[in-house]
Protein backbone atom coordinates (compact mmCIF):
# COMPACT_ATOMS: atom_id res chain seq x y z
CA UNK A 1 0.00 0.00 0.00
CA UNK A 2 1.42 3.51 -1.03
CA UNK A 3 2.24 5.62 2.03
CA UNK A 4 0.12 8.73 1.99
CA UNK A 5 1.79 12.14 2.65
CA UNK A 6 -0.79 13.61 5.24
CA UNK A 7 -1.52 10.48 7.82
CA UNK A 8 2.03 11.16 9.62
CA UNK A 9 1.52 15.24 10.06
CA UNK A 10 -0.04 16.95 12.33
CA UNK A 11 -3.78 17.54 11.80
CA UNK A 12 -3.96 21.31 13.55
CA UNK A 13 -0.64 21.90 11.09
CA UNK A 14 -2.77 20.79 8.12
CA UNK A 15 -5.51 22.67 8.96
CA UNK A 16 -3.65 25.59 9.81
CA UNK A 17 -1.97 25.62 6.36
CA UNK A 18 -5.08 24.98 4.56
CA UNK A 19 -6.58 28.24 5.99
CA UNK A 20 -3.56 30.26 5.02
CA UNK A 21 -3.96 29.10 1.68
CA UNK A 22 -7.61 30.21 1.30
CA UNK A 23 -6.63 33.63 2.45
CA UNK A 24 -3.56 33.73 0.12
CA UNK A 25 -6.33 32.47 -2.80
CA UNK A 26 -8.81 34.74 -1.47
CA UNK A 27 -6.45 37.78 -1.92
CA UNK A 28 -5.16 36.80 -5.10
CA UNK A 29 -8.96 36.17 -6.51
CA UNK A 30 -9.59 39.68 -5.02
CA UNK A 31 -6.46 41.44 -6.32
CA UNK A 32 -7.58 39.96 -10.35
CA UNK A 33 -11.13 40.66 -9.58
CA UNK A 34 -10.43 44.29 -8.68
CA UNK A 35 -7.85 44.82 -12.02
CA UNK A 36 -11.20 43.35 -13.82
CA UNK A 37 -13.80 45.39 -12.16
CA UNK A 38 -13.64 48.43 -14.83
CA UNK A 39 -14.15 45.71 -17.57
CA UNK A 40 -17.24 43.99 -16.19
CA UNK A 41 -20.94 44.84 -16.40
CA UNK A 42 -23.43 43.51 -14.71
CA UNK A 43 -24.04 40.40 -16.57
CA UNK A 44 -20.50 39.19 -15.58
CA UNK A 45 -20.89 40.33 -12.00
CA UNK A 46 -23.96 38.30 -11.80
CA UNK A 47 -22.48 35.54 -13.65
CA UNK A 48 -19.70 35.23 -11.34
CA UNK A 49 -22.32 34.97 -8.00
CA UNK A 50 -24.19 32.07 -9.81
CA UNK A 51 -20.55 30.21 -9.98
CA UNK A 52 -19.96 31.39 -7.08
CA UNK A 53 -22.82 29.79 -5.51
CA UNK A 54 -22.19 26.66 -7.85
CA UNK A 55 -19.16 26.66 -6.23
CA UNK A 56 -19.77 26.42 -2.87
CA UNK A 57 -23.09 23.96 -3.18
CA UNK A 58 -20.44 21.91 -4.45
CA UNK A 59 -17.82 22.49 -1.38
CA UNK A 60 -20.65 21.26 0.97
CA UNK A 61 -21.39 18.37 -1.06
CA UNK A 62 -17.82 17.10 -1.05
CA UNK A 63 -17.55 18.73 3.09
CA UNK A 64 -20.71 16.50 4.10
CA UNK A 65 -19.74 13.24 1.99
CA UNK A 66 -16.65 13.26 3.74
CA UNK A 67 -17.74 14.44 7.12
CA UNK A 68 -20.37 11.05 6.50
CA UNK A 69 -17.47 9.05 5.67
CA UNK A 70 -14.91 9.71 8.50
CA UNK A 71 -17.82 9.45 11.12
CA UNK A 72 -19.13 6.04 9.95
CA UNK A 73 -15.47 4.76 10.10
CA UNK A 74 -14.99 6.19 13.75
CA UNK A 75 -18.45 4.49 14.48
CA UNK A 76 -17.09 1.06 13.00
CA UNK A 77 -14.08 1.40 15.48
CA UNK A 78 -16.15 2.31 18.34
CA UNK A 79 -18.49 -0.90 17.50
CA UNK A 80 -15.43 -3.02 17.29
CA UNK A 81 -14.19 -2.31 20.48
CA UNK A 82 -17.69 -2.82 22.16
CA UNK A 83 -17.43 -6.05 20.35
CA UNK A 84 -14.55 -7.63 20.93
CA UNK A 85 -14.85 -6.50 25.00
CA UNK A 86 -18.22 -9.04 24.49
CA UNK A 87 -15.91 -11.56 23.38
CA UNK A 88 -12.97 -11.39 25.75
CA UNK A 89 -15.67 -11.13 28.73
CA UNK A 90 -17.32 -14.20 27.51
CA UNK A 91 -13.97 -16.16 26.99
CA UNK A 92 -12.95 -14.93 30.72
CA UNK A 93 -16.23 -16.30 32.06
CA UNK A 94 -15.39 -19.82 30.35
CA UNK A 95 -12.00 -19.81 32.15
CA UNK A 96 -14.39 -21.34 34.81
CA UNK A 97 -15.23 -24.11 32.97
CA UNK A 98 -11.53 -25.09 32.04
CA UNK A 99 -10.05 -27.85 34.28
CA UNK A 100 -7.36 -27.06 36.51
CA UNK A 101 -5.06 -25.26 36.35
CA UNK A 102 -5.80 -24.30 32.80
CA UNK A 103 -8.83 -22.73 34.71
CA UNK A 104 -6.61 -20.18 36.72
CA UNK A 105 -3.75 -20.02 34.34
CA UNK A 106 -6.28 -19.05 31.40
CA UNK A 107 -7.68 -16.53 32.93
CA UNK A 108 -4.48 -14.78 33.94
CA UNK A 109 -3.43 -14.98 30.37
CA UNK A 110 -6.43 -13.29 29.26
CA UNK A 111 -6.53 -10.39 31.95
CA UNK A 112 -2.90 -9.36 29.97
CA UNK A 113 -5.11 -9.62 26.70
CA UNK A 114 -6.87 -7.06 27.82
CA UNK A 115 -3.45 -5.07 29.08
CA UNK A 116 -2.19 -5.65 25.47
CA UNK A 117 -5.58 -4.47 23.49
CA UNK A 118 -5.34 -1.28 26.36
CA UNK A 119 -2.10 -0.67 25.23
CA UNK A 120 -2.82 -0.52 21.39
CA UNK A 121 -5.38 2.21 22.22
CA UNK A 122 -3.33 4.29 24.42
CA UNK A 123 -0.09 4.03 21.57
CA UNK A 124 -0.07 6.62 18.66
CA UNK A 125 -1.33 4.85 15.73
CA UNK A 126 1.59 7.05 14.05
CA UNK A 127 4.39 4.69 15.82
CA UNK A 128 5.08 2.08 13.80
CA UNK A 129 7.29 0.30 15.73
CA UNK A 130 5.27 0.61 18.83
CA UNK A 131 1.95 -1.00 17.05
CA UNK A 132 4.15 -4.06 15.90
CA UNK A 133 5.53 -4.62 18.99
CA UNK A 134 2.11 -4.81 20.39
CA UNK A 135 0.95 -6.95 17.89
CA UNK A 136 3.61 -9.66 17.96
CA UNK A 137 3.12 -9.59 21.46
CA UNK A 138 -0.25 -10.30 21.60
CA UNK A 139 -0.31 -12.90 19.02
CA UNK A 140 2.19 -14.44 20.84
CA UNK A 141 -0.26 -14.73 24.40
CA UNK A 142 -3.20 -15.73 21.72
CA UNK A 143 -1.27 -18.60 20.88
CA UNK A 144 -0.24 -19.15 24.41
CA UNK A 145 -4.39 -18.98 25.27
CA UNK A 146 -4.47 -21.27 22.58
CA UNK A 147 -2.55 -24.05 23.22
CA UNK A 148 -3.79 -24.28 27.02
CA UNK A 149 -7.05 -24.54 25.86
CA UNK A 150 -5.90 -27.49 23.47
CA UNK A 151 -4.31 -29.22 26.20
CA UNK A 152 -7.39 -28.43 28.55
CA UNK A 153 -9.33 -30.39 25.95
CA UNK A 154 -7.12 -32.87 26.19
CA UNK A 155 -8.09 -32.94 29.65
CA UNK A 156 -11.71 -32.97 29.66
CA UNK A 157 -12.70 -33.29 25.78
CA UNK A 158 -16.91 -32.55 26.22
CA UNK A 159 -18.06 -29.74 24.38
CA UNK A 160 -20.24 -28.13 27.34
CA UNK A 161 -17.01 -27.17 29.17
CA UNK A 162 -13.83 -26.93 26.81
CA UNK A 163 -15.63 -26.79 23.85
CA UNK A 164 -17.61 -23.76 24.76
CA UNK A 165 -14.48 -21.91 25.78
CA UNK A 166 -12.66 -22.96 22.62
CA UNK A 167 -15.85 -21.52 20.98
CA UNK A 168 -15.47 -18.23 22.59
CA UNK A 169 -11.86 -17.98 22.10
CA UNK A 170 -12.13 -18.30 18.76
CA UNK A 171 -14.78 -15.27 18.47
CA UNK A 172 -12.40 -13.58 20.51
CA UNK A 173 -9.06 -14.04 17.88
CA UNK A 174 -12.01 -12.71 15.04
CA UNK A 175 -12.64 -10.05 16.64
CA UNK A 176 -9.39 -9.02 17.22
CA UNK A 177 -9.00 -9.22 13.35
CA UNK A 178 -12.17 -7.10 13.04
CA UNK A 179 -11.19 -4.53 15.02
CA UNK A 180 -7.40 -3.97 13.74
CA UNK A 181 -8.76 -3.89 9.94
CA UNK A 182 -11.04 -0.91 11.04
CA UNK A 183 -7.89 0.16 12.56
CA UNK A 184 -6.48 0.83 9.30
CA UNK A 185 -9.80 1.83 7.73
CA UNK A 186 -9.62 6.10 7.33
CA UNK A 187 -10.67 8.28 4.48
CA UNK A 188 -8.71 7.88 1.23
CA UNK A 189 -6.05 10.89 1.08
CA UNK A 190 -7.24 11.70 -2.58
CA UNK A 191 -10.73 13.11 -1.31
CA UNK A 192 -9.07 15.11 1.20
CA UNK A 193 -6.67 16.73 -1.37
CA UNK A 194 -9.81 17.09 -3.69
CA UNK A 195 -11.83 18.90 -0.81
CA UNK A 196 -9.34 20.97 -0.20
CA UNK A 197 -8.99 21.86 -3.45
CA UNK A 198 -12.20 22.96 -4.25
CA UNK A 199 -12.04 24.62 -0.76
CA UNK A 200 -9.16 27.12 -1.99
CA UNK A 201 -11.01 27.48 -5.50
CA UNK A 202 -14.02 28.57 -3.51
CA UNK A 203 -11.81 30.91 -1.52
CA UNK A 204 -10.27 32.31 -4.46
CA UNK A 205 -13.65 32.64 -6.74
CA UNK A 206 -15.45 34.87 -3.55
CA UNK A 207 -12.07 36.90 -3.65
CA UNK A 208 -12.78 37.69 -7.04
CA UNK A 209 -16.28 38.50 -6.70
CA UNK A 210 -15.81 40.02 -4.11
CA UNK A 211 -12.89 42.38 -6.41
CA UNK A 212 -15.63 43.05 -8.61
CA UNK A 213 -17.64 45.12 -6.30
CA UNK A 214 -17.52 48.18 -4.67
CA UNK A 215 -16.69 47.10 -1.45
CA UNK A 216 -15.08 44.35 -0.14
CA UNK A 217 -16.60 41.83 2.61
CA UNK A 218 -13.35 40.38 4.23
CA UNK A 219 -14.51 39.26 7.61
CA UNK A 220 -17.98 37.51 6.80
CA UNK A 221 -15.78 34.95 4.00
CA UNK A 222 -13.15 34.83 6.60
CA UNK A 223 -15.37 34.02 9.19
CA UNK A 224 -17.00 31.07 6.93
CA UNK A 225 -13.40 30.01 5.81
CA UNK A 226 -12.64 29.47 9.54
CA UNK A 227 -15.24 27.67 10.07
CA UNK A 228 -15.26 25.29 7.39
CA UNK A 229 -11.58 24.85 8.25
CA UNK A 230 -13.10 23.97 11.76
CA UNK A 231 -14.86 21.31 10.49
CA UNK A 232 -11.84 19.99 8.10
CA UNK A 233 -10.04 19.26 11.26
CA UNK A 234 -13.18 17.42 12.92
CA UNK A 235 -13.15 15.50 9.70
CA UNK A 236 -9.37 14.57 9.99
CA UNK A 237 -9.59 14.18 13.74
CA UNK A 238 -12.51 11.70 13.63
CA UNK A 239 -10.55 9.89 10.96
CA UNK A 240 -7.32 9.34 12.90
CA UNK A 241 -7.35 6.48 15.42
CA UNK A 242 -5.82 7.01 18.86
CA UNK A 243 -3.89 10.80 17.79
CA UNK A 244 -6.34 12.96 17.92
CA UNK A 245 -8.84 15.21 20.21
CA UNK A 246 -11.66 12.66 19.27
CA UNK A 247 -10.93 9.18 20.44
CA UNK A 248 -12.56 5.78 20.57
CA UNK A 249 -14.50 5.19 24.25
CA UNK A 250 -12.42 2.28 25.62
CA UNK A 251 -14.84 1.77 28.74
CA UNK A 252 -16.25 -1.34 28.16
CA UNK A 253 -12.79 -2.43 27.43
CA UNK A 254 -11.47 -1.49 31.28
CA UNK A 255 -14.63 -3.14 32.86
CA UNK A 256 -12.64 -6.17 31.64
CA UNK A 257 -9.81 -5.52 34.78
CA UNK A 258 -12.92 -6.08 37.05
CA UNK A 259 -13.54 -9.58 36.02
Amino acid sequence: MAKEIMYDQNSILIVAILFVLILVAEEGGYRLGKYHQGKTDVDVKAHTNTIQAGMLGLLALILGFTFNMSLQRYNGRSEAVIQEANAISTALMHTRLLPQPFDSLTHRQLQQYVDLRLALSNTDYANVTEQKALTKETKNLQREIWMNAVNAARLDPRPVTTGYFLSALNTMISAYGERNARLQLHVPEVILFMLFIVFIASGALMGYASGLGRKRTFIPSAMMSFLISLVVFIIIDLDRPNRGIIKVNQESMRQLKTE
